[in-house]
């Protein structure tokens, strides 16, 4: 009788089971319901399309220009399903290309499956289908248009498409896949900043600009124009004095250093690390670490109008340095205020703001910054760099909704451990785990043969 309870039971316990998966699968065609334990959710939407999507008041109209055939609208409706998730009134509606081949041609669609986006009588079209592309999209959208910034040229200044590691061609290639669209602006070819430009961008001139540059600028930043000024540490003012006295502030002489960068590994005193910003809407809840390899302590002179807010400062151990500074040798720089060196903390980035003396705007912005490489192509990708120049253009076009989106990317991407540490990893792996692995099975089969 017990071997046939004991059967019974084993039967029983099988027919649950199977009546258990049964029942998960049937309840699986029902409900759906996903997780993602990953760092900051990297296998679903990012944290900035989040953001996106909920500054997007209204409806959003998708049109895909899919062939029937195959499995693509199929895999435009799934990626699309994590945006409507968050958004549920994006709307996604097909076309089949074939049916309408002039009509193609007219909207330009040369691409199977290609997207045109429609959001309050605005629309971008993308070829490609990534929550990069299609997030950048939402935001032009957002945008409105897009933005045109002159970056002046012609006197050593950094190049907005430039491969160089001083250049910033890395950073205005993101910006434009944001909806900013960078043009040159030469004084020799020109007489006035062009009439339609957002913003207008001097990025650490390198040579004297000629005095019709100096005062063309000036007349645009009295006109009402949005002005981005990155300054760099020279004891020469290159002409740009009319232009700081329009702005009323004063490029201070001598390089920035601070001396609490030995504790992080700093091992020049010119790079100056922040993870400390003084409140200003840019850097509204900006939490991230930035570094600025050689910077220009910036001060106040004149209101001249406007409402002047510092954004950068640097720590109380910084003073400015008169004396050159070789990395090759110990460095033995000292604070010396007999020099006329001022001691920290001290600004080295103020934002601007006052009434638009243009009717056409309500408020006029501008920034300065005592440091230009910390959007160059070589510093970019330390810390939140490319995140606080977001912000920064983001704020002197007047995006206020967009400054403080989230940062891109997930925060564990790089593991940093020593030689040392290293070397363990791979001493376990290579000798202590197949050991253990050989040994555990010895053991199993001394066992069993014991028995």
């Amino acid at each position: 009788m017990g071997a046939l309870f004991r059967r019974l039971d084993g039967w029983l316990f099988a027919l649950l089971l199977l009546l258990a998966a049964a029942a998960i699968g049937y309840l699986s065609t029902r409900y759906a319901h996903e997780a993602d334990w990953t760092a900051n959710g990297r296998t679903s939407l990012s944290a900035e399309s989040r953001a996106v999507l909920a500054r997007l008041h209204g409806p959003v109209e998708i049109v895909s220009y899919a062939n029937p055939q195959g499995n693509l609208r199929q895999t435009v409706a799934g990626f699309l399903q994590r945006y409507q998730a968050v958004k549920p009134d994006l709307g996604l509606r097909f076309v089949d290309p074939q049916q309408d081949p002039a009509k193609m041609r007219e909207l330009g669609i040369t691409v199977d499956g290609a997207l045109i986006l429609h959001y309050q009588g605005r629309e971008q079209r993308l070829d490609e289908l990534s929550e990069r592309s299609l997030t950048n999209a939402l935001e032009r959208l957002l945008r409105g248009s897009d933005r045109i910034v002159a970056f002046v040229t012609g006197d050593g200044e950094r190049r907005a498409d430039g491969p160089g590691n001083a250049d910033l061609g890395t950073f205005i290639a993101q910006l434009e896949g944001r909806g900013m669209r960078a043009v040159p602006l030469n004084f020799t070819q020109v007489t006035d900043v062009p009439q339609h430009t957002d913003l207008v961008v001097l990025a650490s001139p390198a040579l004297a600009l000629p005095p019709g540059a100096v005062q063309a600028l000036v007349r645009y930043v009295q006109g009402g124009g949005n002005l981005l000024w990155l300054t760099e540490p020279s004891n020469d003012d290159l002409g740009l004095a009319p232009l700081a006295t329009a702005l009323g502030v004063r490029v201070l002489p001598g390089v920035l250093v601070d001396g609490s960068g030995a504790a992080l590994g700093l091992h020049d005193p010119r790079l100056i690390a922040l993870g400390d910003y003084p409140p200003q809407a840019i850097t509204r809840g900006f939490m991230l670490t930035t570094l600025f390899p050689q910077v220009s302590a910036l001060a106040q002179v004149s209101q001249a109008g406007w409402a002047v807010k510092p954004f950068l400062r640097s720590s109380a151990q910084s003073w400015t340095e008169f004396h050159p500074i070789d990395n090759s040798k110990p460095s033995d720089i000292r604070f010396d205020p007999a020099a006329g060196e001022l001691k920290g903390p001290l600004d080295f980035g103020f934002a601007l703001s006052r009434l638009s003396p243009s009717p056409d705007k309500s408020e006029q912005r501008a920034v300065v910054i005592g440091d230009g490489d910390f959007l160059s192509n070589t510093f970019l990708g330390n810390g939140g760099n490319r995140a606080l120049g977001e912000r920064v253009f983001d704020w002197l076009l007047g995006d206020d909704k967009l400054v403080d989106l989230p940062p891109r990317g997930a925060p564990d991407r790089l593991i940093e451990i020593s030689q040392a540490g290293l070397n363990t990893i791979s001493f376990g792996f290579l000798l202590v785990l197949p050991l253990l692995l050989l040994l555990t099975g010895g053991l199993i089969a001394w066992r069993r043969r014991r028995r």
